[in-house]
């Protein structure tokens, strides 16, 4: 059974300061998103605050992108839970490949912060992908099936209602990423979510929300969310700008 709704998001990156983002999270408090979708953006932290604020009260969540895994502590340039909870955030974004490759991410750290987002009553957003060699070289379920299970050990059943999982092949994202064959990914997330069931159960496992990442546009959205298993889109560059964003929710609506 297809979790309801159908989940669209985009994380800014290192992008839009806190004057471009109030103006962003404003425009996007002023649309009123189709029945069936959730939209949610992730900003910079430095404007956290800021939109969650705006963004409060409207169909629209706010997450962040990365967080600690303790409450608070001698942890310099980090950022903990509670305080990302205190800025009004609802989920948040954990494993990311750039998170992996360049700031020491490992599958244990997010287990970590996974829970330390579910004890302070937000959504973890797990983020799980493949490189290119290891695509290449035919491992890519099992690539997955460690990350996604290590990132849940622990997480009861029950817990796992909060929990959504991106799948965001690592040759697929970015300004040289390619999208990745429509058949392909109803394959990985069928095989995401044999995963799930078997380490949660047929009906917490069979109602995580699976979204999917890289190379997502306007133009193809609607032919992944279409899919078996596809639940939603997790969007880059393509939903920076506030129109191009509410097209692509517009894109997909059931």
């Amino acid at each position: 059974m297809r979790p309801v709704p159908v989940w669209v998001g985009t994380s800014w990156k290192m992008n839009k300061g806190p004057a471009a983002a109030i103006e962003t999270a404003r425009a996007l408090a002023a649309f009123t998103p189709p029945a069936g979708v959730q939209p949610f953006v992730i900003p910079p932290f430095t404007s956290l605050r800021d939109v969650c604020a705006i963004l409060h009260d409207t169909p629209v969540l706010t997450g962040a992108q990365n967080t600690h895994w303790e409450d608070a502590g001698a942890w310099t340039g980090e950022i903990s839970p509670a305080m990302v909870a205190e800025c009004g955030a609802e989920l948040v974004e954990i494993g990311h490949s750039e998170r992996r490759a360049h700031f020491g991410e490992t599958d244990w750290t997010v287990n970590l912060k996974v829970h330390a987002v579910l004890r302070h009553g937000m959504r973890p957003l797990v983020c799980i992908g493949d490189s290119a060699q290891e695509h290449d070289f035919g491992v890519t379920r099992e690539v997955l099936a460690r990350q996604i299970m290590i990132a849940l050990h622990g997480v009861s059943p029950r817990k796992m209602a909060q929990v959504l999982v991106a799948y965001e092949p690592v040759w697929a994202i970015g300004v040289n990423g390619r999208a990745a064959e429509a058949g392909f990914v109803a394959e990985i997330h069928a095989h995401l979510r044999a995963v799930l069931v078997r380490i949660a159960g047929e009906e917490a496992g069979g109602n995580v929300p699976l979204l999917y990442g890289g190379s997502v546009t306007r133009d193809n959205a609607r032919a992944y969310t279409r899919l078996d298993n596809i639940d939603g889109v997790f969007v880059g560059r393509a939903a920076w700008n506030v129109t191009d964003f509410v097209q692509l929710i517009r894109s997909v609506a059931p």
